[in-house]
């Protein structure tokens, strides 16, 4: 009978892992192969071993595109991450609390491209609404959000963060449940005050589910694309560009195929530890809340 289910078991798993391997398993060796090459789609493609790699770091776009995801990452800890903490601390248990996490969820149920649009639509020069309070306030000029540079690379992360900051409150909300009341309490015996609390109880218990959270945050943000592409395409003159919109534009916009292809290995090789470190918490966090 076991083995009977077990064959069974084979039986229902193979399209699934048919699947993963055809469409992210071959796709991923093809593109390690075509990064050792230079192509442009359509021309003959010709060998040049690491020479793609090489050239990522004499390129300023390339280089431009690491800071700009590593900004993308540190702004998202400090402020989704951060402040999705201190919405869960401040909303958990108070009245009202469904209320609170449902106006901070709602961006998350929003697909990115709609996201994009309706932030473009808030910074829109000549009919924005940011532009139009402004206005109403005395300002005699109308600001470039997203094509000013600093100001562009700006306007984005606050829509990310926007976007972001209600699925971290949520996961820290799931953490501040499974904190047993009784040390809460006992600390508050003891005359500790709130902070005193949440720094020597509540944080270091909220730590496993912590690295998810950060874990998490990290990798998205070193694949942000949509948002970007959809807002400012990368402008201008390429400075709002992350590595994953520079991976695009350098494969399908300027047809440098074995280019784009170096980059995505590079930046798969970046977000690999991140992503082994989030896997092992996550099953921290399931272990711990099956015990």
């Amino acid at each position: 009978m076991n083995k009977s289910f077990q064959r069974w078991g084979y039986v229902f798993a193979f399209p699934a892992v048919f699947a993963v391997t055809f469409m992210f398993v071959v796709p991923m060796f093809q593109n390690i192969y075509l990064s050792f090459f230079e192509s442009d789609g359509l021309s003959p493609m010709r060998f040049t071993g690491f020479g793609n790699y090489l050239a990522m770091f004499r390129d300023a776009n390339f280089l431009r595109s690491i800071s700009n995801s590593l900004l993308w990452v540190v702004f998202t800890i400090i402020f989704s991450v951060g402040a999705g903490l201190l919405i869960a601390v401040f909303v958990n248990g108070i009245r009202g609390e469904t209320i609170f996490k449902s106006i901070f969820f709602i961006p998350l149920a929003i697909s990115f491209v709609s996201v994009g649009a309706i932030w473009w639509y808030m910074y829109s020069k000549e009919y924005g609404v940011l532009n139009q309070l402004l206005t109403l306030f005395g300002a005699k000029t109308k600001i470039d959000w997203l094509y000013k540079i600093p100001l562009n690379n700006i306007s984005l992360l606050v829509a990310w963060g926007w976007q972001q900051l209600g699925g971290n409150m949520v996961m820290f909300l799931m953490g501040l449940t499974s904190i047993p009341r009784e040390q809460i309490e006992a600390s508050r015996i003891d005359g500790c005050s709130k902070w005193q609390t949440f720094v020597h109880v509540t944080f270091p218990m909220l730590k496993p589910i912590t690295t998810v959270v950060v874990g998490m945050a990290i990798v998205n943000s070193f694949k942000a694309f949509d948002l970007i592409y959809i807002m400012t395409r990368g402008g201008p003159v390429r400075s709002s560009e992350t590595l994953a919109v520079n991976m695009f534009v350098e494969s399908f916009q300027r047809n440098h195929q074995g280019f784009g292809a170096a980059i995505g290995v590079f930046l798969t090789l970046l977000i690999l530890p991140i992503t082994i470190i989030y896997m092992r918490a996550t099953s921290h966090v399931e272990n711990a809340e099956n015990k």
